[in-house]
């Protein structure tokens, strides 16, 4: 029976679900965008209220009942070439705790999953820090020891850029992987209980990553490949590894990485922006040159809400439903499906898994159960690892 693509209405029944359930997103790189437009203290942008240049403020968060949110601590591949990701990251982090700090009626940092159930009891969203690139820790166990100590929990281990130690999906790859020291990042987030997060590296680093960790992993804002053909997404091999790791891919909402036509044109963009700055070393010259191709290769449109439910389908059915779950990419990315417009819009994903025929139970593991899941074990691995050292 084909299906009814028209646009989502939502019921009583999908709000009272969404109410009920402990929303959780993988990703939100609002602590950049701020940074961005120039907001570093919250007195210019103050998102109490509604800011109509962010996807993110206070009254849409509790708009859309998102109770826990990973804040990205993204900063620039480009930072690992001048030596300042680490300072940069540590910025990116203190905005996060002066964001917390600034509304502690709504936010509340999180470390642990007893903390989430806690805070989330509470009313305020529970608060936790992901890294969002390997570059961050400039090569360094103990600088990545010191983000954890600082509340990031999970690293995502490349960004655009292949590292010394991992390849990228979006770079050339080196290494087939990972590297020996590549492996030790892993163990070291094992044994501190960090989340593994395979979101942006290829595939070759993934299954590297999934062999040799000893706790689940997570992509924390990516989609499937099957249904949308960019390097950015998981193919269906690994989906079955993460069945077998028991981890979480968490679906990415931007258009280009879950509109199949959108996918395309990402992957070509990708392909003729890297022969570009082969012949160019200057960022506005190959800004200035991308502007034509954009303007000669349109966009195909945004899509709708039902390509978003067409990927999380997907990974339930490859993966399984316990492995799949939503990590927005709101404030990182420019073009979002139509009712998915912002922080506002996770009853829509509600009621459209509903008219899709899951169950309330299943929804709750997509929303943000199956993330919690993950999060648990990798702590009882890193107690198990402690006792061993013992």
């Amino acid at each position: 029976m084909k299906q009814d693509r028209s646009p989502v209405v939502l019921t009583e029944r999908a709000r009272k679900l969404n109410s009920q359930a402990i929303v959780v997103d993988g990703h939100n790189d609002l602590p950049w965008e701020l940074r961005a437009q120039g907001s570093l203290s919250f007195t210019r942008l103050d998102i109490s209220k509604h800011q109509k240049t962010l996807q993110t403020d206070i009254p849409r968060l509790r708009e859309g009942g998102l109770d826990v949110q990973f804040w990205s601590v993204y900063v620039p591949a480009s930072t690992a070439y001048d030596g300042t990701a680490l300072t940069a990251t540590l910025e990116q982090i203190e905005m996060v705790h002066a964001m917390v700090d600034r509304y502690p009626e709504t936010f509340e940092q999180a470390l642990d999953v007893a903390d989430i159930r806690r805070i989330c009891a509470e009313g305020k969203i529970a608060s936790l820090i992901g890294v969002e690139g390997g570059h961050s820790i400039e090569n360094s166990l103990n600088v990545l020891r010191q983000l954890y100590r600082l509340g990031a929990r999970y690293m995502t281990l490349t960004h655009s850029d292949t590292l010394d130690w991992a390849d990228s999906a979006t770079d050339e790859a080196r290494h087939g992987g990972l590297t020996p020291f590549g492996e030790e990042v892993i163990a070291e987030m094992n044994r501190l209980g960090m989340l593994v997060d395979l979101s942006h590296v290829s595939p070759d680093t993934m299954k590297d990553a999934l062999r040799i960790t000893k706790a689940p992993v997570i992509f924390s804002h990516s989609s499937a490949r099957a249904v949308a053909d960019c390097p950015r997404n998981v193919p269906d091999d690994v989906l079955k590894l993460v069945t077998k790791n028991g981890g979480v891919v968490m679906v990415n909402f931007f258009s280009s990485f879950v509109v199949p036509a959108a996918a395309e044109r990402f992957t070509r963009r990708l392909a003729h922006e890297r022969e570009i700055k082969k012949t160019l070393d200057d960022d506005t010259k190959v800004r200035s040159e991308m502007r034509k191709w954009d303007a000669n290769d349109p966009s195909p449109g945004r899509g709708t809400i039902h390509d978003l439910i067409d990927h999380i389908d997907h990974i339930a059915e490859v993966a399984g439903i316990d492995h799949v779950g939503l990590g927005s990419d709101y404030d990182g990315v420019t073009s979002l499906p139509t009712q998915l417009d912002d922080v506002s819009s996770y009853p829509y994903i509600t009621q459209a898994l509903l008219d899709r025929g899951y169950s309330e139970a299943d929804i709750k593991k997509i929303l943000g159960e199956n993330l919690l899941r993950v999060m648990e074990a990798t702590e009882h691995v890193a107690k198990q690892l402690a006792a061993e050292k013992k």
